[in-house]
């Protein structure tokens, strides 16, 4: 059945109240024994009817209280135009569903006055041509419309209690959100009022093929023209905050609404319950988390490769990240407080999504207009990133601007690599605000390799005399002196000892190693060794 604005209008005031529409009446075998014919008010059949009603009195509307399907045979009718006329006119009033008229007693044709009259009002009228017990009709009809009211009952009960249920065992949203998707047999989305998507559960392909164009369908929906799309509106005293959509639901309409309505409860509940004190007990935060969670499973799947990049584009666009026409700038930032990206990002109103990858990680993807300068942007963003409080040691990795979208995967895997390859010596040297490919040198090579046998193996060798020994502190003290280039006064002044102090640990580790650091070549071959064994703890 498709909802239009026409038939909005008239739901019922339950919005899961069970319904057949005019059109799925007169597809009853039992009507369509009596052959019935639509004669005025075609574009009306997907009215719902509530309940059914005989009448012949020329003021039926009395006695209506609105979605009724009128039945009458015109006895009270013939002869009098002015009350076939007002017959229709005050089913018209009531709101009637539409009317039937049944032929042979009173009328061997449809009436042209009550024809004329409900199509100028939009009433669907009926005629059967085959005589009809209206008993057989109603009582179809009405069996029909309680089993399908105690079937929403239940569901209604089923659902929430299942969700509650989860609530109180402290699930997480996404896992609400597969227990709907699981009764519900379609691709669920939450949205904020803009139509942002926060969130989605489904098989990843039906989800995608929704998300694919997301804005238009998703603005089509919310004026009720989209057949099997149900949604609900999601907020709490008096505030709406968002929205969940069932899309493409193929069951009931009616059973469609409970369960948009039952997951808008559990959704608002949880909202509420992991409240911190805001007003009126719900956490902005949380919701905010929502948005991140959704930047943080898009991101992961650019990153890990999980999911081709162009099959990811409809999610990008649905997460209001804009794609045509842009060049794209990938960050791994490493930062101690990983929601600090984005809210630099928003303050400083660049365009992208942030979310954390794991531990320290923070992925970062700037979506940038083709005339704006990428470098000073991602510079500037760095710059106030560190700029903030305990922010000294943050270090900003950045891949060259992408201007393809398939390219974006492979720039977001570089910056992870530049911002775990600088990350160990940080103690040692003062990264520039946005470290790139070519900052990390011979590091960034060793850490490529990291994994190689022949590599592991070499650090082994190479460490063996230190890795070996009792004395922990000789390590650091060697990648000190090697990272800052063999300069004795620094390296003793970072471990604050004296400098005998420090010559005394410089020829331990010498005696240990079996080497003389003072020589280029074999002080070069135990700094690639160091760094390959940190790269491999890391």
């Amino acid at each position: 059945m498709t909802t239009t604005p026409e038939t909005s209008a008239r739901q019922p005031r339950e919005p899961w109240e069970p319904a057949l529409s005019v059109r799925q009446v007169l597809d009853l075998e039992r009507v369509q024994a009596g052959q019935p014919e639509v004669v005025a008010g075609a574009h009306r059949l997907d009215r719902p009817v509530r309940w059914v009603h005989v009448a012949e009195a020329a003021d039926v509307g009395v006695m209506l209280s609105g979605g009724e399907m009128v039945l009458t045979t015109g006895v009270l009718l013939a002869g009098d135009e002015d009350k076939q006329g007002e017959y229709v006119r005050s089913l018209d009033r009531a709101e009637a569903a539409a009317v039937v008229l049944g032929l042979g007693r009173a009328f061997p044709a449809p009436p042209e006055v009550m024809r004329r009259a409900a199509e100028r009002c939009g009433l669907p009228m009926v005629v059967l041509h085959r005589p009809f017990p209206f008993a057989e009709l109603t009582e179809e009809v009405q069996s029909r419309l309680l089993r399908r009211k105690y079937a929403a009952v239940s569901l209604s009960e089923a659902v929430r209690t299942e969700l509650t249920g989860l609530i109180t065992a402290g699930a997480p949203v996404q896992r609400l959100l597969d227990e709907v998707t699981r009764h519900a047999g379609c691709p669920v989305v939450v949205t904020n009022l803009a139509h942002r998507v926060l969130a989605t559960a489904g098989e990843r392909a039906a989800v995608d093929d929704v998300l694919r164009d997301w804005e238009r369908i998703a603005r089509q929906a919310g004026a009720g023209s989209a057949d099997g799309w149900i949604r609900a509106e999601l907020g709490c005293r008096g505030e709406r905050w968002g929205r969940l959509v069932l899309c493409g639901y193929g069951g009931d309409r009616a059973a469609g609404r409970v369960l948009a309505d039952r997951a808008a409860e559990a959704l608002v509940l949880h909202r509420m319950l992991a409240g911190d004190g805001t007003h009126g007990g719900v956490s902005a935060g949380s919701w905010d988390s929502w948005e991140e969670q959704s930047a943080r499973s898009l991101l992961t799947d650019l990153v890990t490769g999980a999911v081709p990049a162009r099959q990811l584009l409809p999610r990008a666009r649905a997460a209001g990240l804009p794609v045509n026409r842009r060049v794209f700038v990938p960050l791994v930032v490493r930062e101690r407080e990983p929601d600090r990206p984005a809210r630099v990002l928003r303050r400083l109103g660049l365009t992208g999504i942030a979310a954390r990858l794991a531990d320290d990680h923070v992925a970062v993807l700037l979506s940038l207009a083709p005339d704006q300068d990428a470098r000073a942007l991602t510079a500037h963003f760095a710059t106030r990133l560190r700029a903030e409080p305990d922010a000294a040691h943050t270090v900003v990795a950045a891949a060259d601007a992408r201007a393809d979208w398939t390219d974006v995967p492979a720039g977001l895997r570089e910056a992870q690599h530049v911002a775990d390859a600088v990350a160990d010596s940080a103690t040692a040297l003062d990264p520039p605000p946005v470290v790139r490919l070519r900052d990390i040198h011979l590091r960034g090579l060793v850490r490529l390799l990291r994994d190689d046998p022949h590599v592991q193996s070499f650090a082994e060798r190479e460490l063996d005399g230190l890795l070996r020994g009792t004395d922990q502190d000789l390590l650091p003290v060697l990648r000190t002196y090697l990272a800052t280039g063999r300069n004795k006064s620094r390296t003793a002044q970072l471990h604050h000892v004296s400098r005998p102090a420090l010559y005394r640990r410089l020829e331990a580790i010498q005696g240990r190693l079996g080497v003389d650091l003072d020589d280029f070549e074999q002080a070069a071959s135990v700094h690639i060794a160091l760094l390959a064994h940190d790269a491999q703890q890391g």
